[in-house]
């Protein structure tokens, strides 16, 4: 019949392009979950936590010159993204969180941070005024209550206010980077290319830590010796490589390609998959030992991002509004693990994304 041949025409795009967005979302919780792993041995040799950040951003940046080169028509037609980008999904998500960290502790930290996704929800639901699913709303729960768990938030709750604000930045430039990875999803061919942004927010982002960091004061001979992986010596050079390639230009790249095929409430909750990740890959590769109920979090996490990602997006009405069009200052549909993400943290494996996380 032809209703059931346009109706299966239509479901099975969509539906290939949901599970596509899915395993994107996936490849970069896992790229963003592994920086902390490869970032830690480097701290733990000698480099200031907010040099590693650097080193990750800036490198990843210069990877990424050529692709800033070829899409630099996006300097004059959205540069007001490509300044979100950089300043909220770069480099405010990695500046707050480890301004953070250094009042509060990071598991703490990590879980205001990871409040993420609710404020999706809610950005989505009453900036944006679009409906949000019951299964995404629950995802969220699920996800936040497991990731207390996981980064064992109750061994060292702390009530230091400026603290906790500085998390709740990182936390609201999270959801700046899955804001603006979505914007112009729906645009067809004037959409801004996801890799000039990725590539302008990079460069944005390393000129903005530059000032913070100030890696003029680094100890540049860490990176020309090895540092310690749980008893294994590892060329810094190598783990440097990890940080930027794969925990960054990989790890952004597959975020925001995500944030296109999903909606950035399902794909926020999917980025808190990155701190499962990241205390699974410090507990096999740096024998950091996982509690029981940080493996009953864990659990909690994933079930939450799969009742998330399983639903449908929530479909606005098909009628037009009264003043016609798509506002057009605002992304489509509204988003860790960021950050994205700061690189690492000194007493702790996980890392968020800067970006994200990262």
């Amino acid at each position: 019949m032809p209703v059931h041949t346009s109706e299966s025409s239509q479901g099975g795009p969509e539906a290939r392009g949901k599970g596509v967005g899915l395993g994107l979302a996936l490849v970069s919780a896992l790229a963003f979950g592994g920086s902390g792993v490869a970032a830690k041995p480097l701290i733990e040799a000698g480099l200031d936590p907010l040099h590693v950040v650097w080193l990750r951003v800036t490198g990843a940046a210069l990877v990424m010159l050529p692709v800033a080169v070829r899409h630099r028509a996006l300097l004059r037609r959205r540069p007001a993204l490509l300044a979100g980008f950089g300043l909220l999904a770069v480099a405010g998500v990695q500046a707050c969180y480890f301004a953070a960290i250094s009042r509060i502790p990071v598991g703490v930290a990590l879980l205001v941070e990871y409040l993420a996704p609710a404020l999706v929800l809610g950005w989505v639901r009453f900036v944006q005024r679009r409906p949000v699913t019951r299964a995404a709303a629950l995802g969220v729960v699920l996800a936040v209550g497991g990731l207390a768990c996981v980064v064992e938030v109750w061994s060292g709750l702390s009530f230091d206010a400026l603290g906790l604000l500085l998390a709740l930045g990182a936390a609201c430039c999270q959801v700046g980077y899955f804001v603006l990875s979505d914007q112009g999803s729906d645009a067809g061919e004037d959409a801004p290319d996801p890799l000039g942004v990725i590539a302008y927010g990079l460069l944005i982002g390393a000129l903005v830590l530059t000032v913070v960091a100030r890696p003029w004061g680094m100890d540049w001979s860490v990176l020309s010796g090895s540092a310690s992986m749980n008893g294994t010596r590892v060329a810094a050079g190598l783990l440097l490589a990890w940080i930027v390639l794969i925990a960054t230009v990989l790890a952004y790249v597959t975020g925001v390609l995500s944030v296109r095929r999903l909606s950035p409430q399902v794909a926020g909750v999917v980025a808190c998959l990155e701190a499962v990740i990241a205390t699974v890959l410090a507990w096999v590769l740096l024998g950091e030992h996982l509690s029981a109920p940080q493996i009953v979090g864990g659990v909690v996490v994933l079930v939450g991002a799969f009742i998330a990602q399983s639903s449908a997006p929530a479909k606005a009405p098909a009628e037009p509004v009264a003043s016609g069009g798509r506002n057009g200052s605002c992304p489509r549909a509204g988003s860790a693990t960021m950050g994205r993400r700061a690189s690492a943290a000194p007493s702790w494996p996980v890392a968020p994304r800067g970006g994200a996380a990262g």
